[in-house]
């Protein structure tokens, strides 16, 4: 009898030796807040575990109050030793130096006995050093960025655990933990982590876990929020999580400055019912006036999504010079983006998100420009 993927977690959990977790190039807090649940258990074991996503630390101030990982990497380097072998038995080996000389590293090898027989030497690539990657909040592959990019290797030679709720995840791993009624990753990761030691979510694990499950739904507020993700919550507030720590710190300390480009958003915003598209066009000054950056709107559209059931796709329109108007978009689901990308020249895909840019001038043009464009897109043959 086959085992189910919850039991395969379970198995590649017990049986790891040095595991690896990995996540999106752009992670939502849910995927993060999973991860450091997910790496504080297996430690707990006395286990290595090493966390890595592309550009991570960037990723991490909303959640500066839950304890990180020791040492988190931002790129994966050094994950294989590769082995020059000797045969001694003829000719012992008395001493080894090395050195580099421009861009050759050179090894430098002292026999005992006049020179090396090449019969007696040869090249050996070792294992890689992790024996497990989990692979959290990421649709495909090639969601994570440079860590699959540079790293592709990983992918064919250890076992990948794939977790996610995305409709459009590609289930790449060999296990594959994708629910799509999962309020979240972090409510998945729960039942999986239940089902190894129950005992072993300890109020640190429980307040990750917990925060997974508040961010991804808003504080049970948007419409995934089903019985059982507050049945996980409820758990997890009896193993020690402080669910009004984690409110504050997630709602209550925002930059007052996001919070005034979020008002301007949402005086500018705009409908398209045929194309579920909420969309706004915001100015330079709107970036200045509240002391902001283009690099805050992913957020903001994320308030814009969490607050909107009805859209399917969530849009800023924003000069980016006199003659070319950047737009930023955020799906429901990666998924969507996915496929919306795919019709979209030159578009720029992170996870549920893209961008483009438009050739014309800003304002009503650009938004004229921006309704042609996801017409044309939504328009062929293969639907989003």
């Amino acid at each position: 009898m086959s085992l189910s993927p919850v039991e395969q977690f379970s198995e590649l959990v017990r049986k790891s030796v040095h595991p690896l977790i990995l996540l999106p190039a752009h992670p939502s807090k849910d995927t993060v807040a999973s991860a450091l649940a997910l790496e504080r258990f297996i430690a707990l074991s006395g286990k290595p575990v090493t966390v890595a996503g592309d550009d991570f630390s960037s990723h991490t101030h909303e959640l500066g109050f839950l304890e990180m990982p020791t040492n988190p990497l931002d790129s994966l380097s050094g994950t294989r030793e590769f082995v020059l072998s000797f045969n001694t038995e003829r000719n012992p080996i008395l001493g080894t130096r090395s050195e580099q000389v421009g861009n050759e590293f050179l090894i430098h090898i002292t026999p005992e006995k006049g020179t090396i027989d090449p019969r007696d030497f040869s090249f050996i690539p070792a294992r890689l050093q992790y024996d497990v990657a989990f692979v959290l909040g990421a649709a495909d592959k090639e969601s994570l960025g440079s860590l699959y990019a540079e790293n592709s290797d990983i992918f064919y030679e250890i076992p990948i655990v794939n977790i996610d709720t995305s409709a459009g995840n590609e289930r790449f791993g060999q296990v594959n933990l994708v629910d799509m009624t999962a309020s979240s990753i972090a409510e998945i990761l729960f039942e999986a982590i239940l089902s190894i030691d129950a005992t072993k979510v300890d109020e640190a694990v429980a307040e990750d876990l917990l925060t997974g499950i508040i961010a991804a739904t808003e504080s049970f507020q948007r419409k995934n929020t089903t019985p059982k993700a507050l049945q996980a919550a409820s758990r997890l507030i009896e193993l020690g999580a402080d669910r009004g720590k984690i409110v504050l710190a997630l709602y209550k300390t925002q930059p007052f400055g996001v919070l005034k480009l979020w008002g301007r958003f949402m005086s500018a915003l705009r409908w398209s019912e045929e194309l579920r598209l909420a969309y706004a066009t915001l100015s330079l000054d709107d970036f200045i006036q509240s002391r902001t950056r283009p690099e805050d709107l992913p957020e903001i559209l994320d308030k814009v999504r969490a607050n909107f059931s009805s859209g399917t796709l969530f849009a800023a329109v924003y000069p980016e010079t006199p003659t070319v108007s950047a737009v930023v978009i955020r799906a429901t689901d990666a998924g969507i983006a996915a496929s919306l990308s795919t019709k979209i020249p030159g578009s720029n895909l992170r996870g549920d998100m893209l961008s483009f840019a438009i050739p014309l001038p800003a304002g009503e043009d650009a938004e004229s420009g921006l309704i042609s464009i996801i017409s044309s897109a939504l328009a062929e043959n293969q639907p989003i």
